[in-house]
């Protein structure tokens, strides 16, 4: 081989290792993404199907539901236009409580309930993510269009 061919040739392969390398950490980022969701975007069909992502929102009030092995925990997140049913099998964090902001990682199963593999609890009375805080604020102002356009009667005609 002359020269030439020798350093073309080395090119080549570092341009393929390059290549190489750069698909692998575009698919390591993309299968390792947990994008974030509230009830309502789910119910909407927003969230990703068969793929885990993250829902918050607050731990409805009177929907904690444990079952008799002491580790599966049924609850509701709402967002206060949504609520969406959760199952949840392990420990829970000590500031997991009703009516507190919680974020749950996990998956939609058959039927609409979201099987979390992951729980985080608020870990302060005056902090929520402001993703959070923006999406139950976007819920709330949704509802109430929705309820003002519904509370809208017509004239009646003589």
């Amino acid at each position: 081989m002359k020269p030439r061919q020798k350093k073309l040739a080395y090119i080549i392969i570092a341009l393929v290792a390059l290549g190489a390398a750069t698909g692998l950490v575009l698919n390591a980022l993309t299968n390792n993404i947990s994008l974030y969701f509230t009830p309502t975007q789910v119910f909407n069909d927003e969230a990703p199907q068969g793929r885990g992502f993250r829902m918050g929102g607050l731990v409805a009030m009177d929907s904690i539901k444990r079952q008799s092995d002491g580790l599966t925990v049924h609850f509701s997140v709402t967002d206060s236009a949504k609520t969406m049913p959760v199952v949840y099998k392990g420990f829970l964090p000590d500031l997991f409580k009703e009516g507190k902001g919680v974020v749950v990682h996990g998956k939609i199963e058959d039927g609409g309930v979201f099987r979390a593999d992951e729980v985080l609890a608020k870990h302060d009375e005056n902090y929520m993510a402001p993703e959070a805080v923006y999406a139950m604020e976007q819920a709330a102002k949704g509802a109430s269009t929705a309820n003002d356009a519904s509370s809208v009667s017509e004239p009646a005609t003589p």
